[in-house]
């Protein structure tokens, strides 16, 4: 494991070698289903380049990534997951053209949702303006490529139960 050092003078202090390494955006969200395992996603109205979204956001100074997921879902949805946290994947992506940060983040299991949870969600309209359940399959002509292949992974890693990793929601040209 590397230290903070310049690899010429020698050790640099903390606040030097921080300037030094990787910058990334963390972020932290829940895969919902409905109770025929249709995933659920919320439809955005500021991210043309993902039009789909899991229910979750970024990470707040100070939060940990379960903290954020669960307030993010509450302020999206209304519903506040109760836990314990199960980890379905870790997403990671290369900054690009839309982002100049890498990101990285959990994704964890919501659970499967009844009818009525489904109808009962209530979006915030300046993140969001409508709440969809489809068949896995179905998806794949509303999104990105790669945001298609995080949902197909999730679905693989509830089924499965071995979670997934992600490196390849790198910010850029699908």
């Amino acid at each position: 494991m590397g230290g903070p050092s310049d690899g010429r003078t020698g050790w640099l202090p903390p606040e030097q070698y921080a300037e030094t390494v990787l910058k990334a955006t963390a972020f932290a969200c829940f895969y919902f289903t409905d109770e025929d395992e249709r995933p659920l996603q919320l439809h955005s109205v500021y991210s043309p380049a993902h039009p789909w979204q899991l229910v979750g956001g970024t990470m707040d100074p100070g939060e940990r990534p379960w903290q954020t997921a669960v307030r993010e879902c509450q302020e999206e949805t209304g519903i506040t997951p109760a836990g314990p946290p199960r980890l379905l994947a870790t997403v990671y992506g290369l900054p690009g053209a839309e982002w100049p940060y890498s990101t990285i983040g959990c994704v964890f299991d919501g659970g499967r949702l009844t009818a009525a949870q489904i109808r009962g969600i209530a979006v915030q309209p300046e993140e969001h303006d409508e709440v969809r359940v489809l068949p896995l399959a179905a998806w794949e002509a509303l999104m990105p490529r790669r945001d298609f292949e995080r949902l197909s992974a999730l679905t693989e890693a509830r089924r499965t139960g071995t979670a997934a990793y992600v490196d390849n929601w790198d910010w850029g040209d699908d």
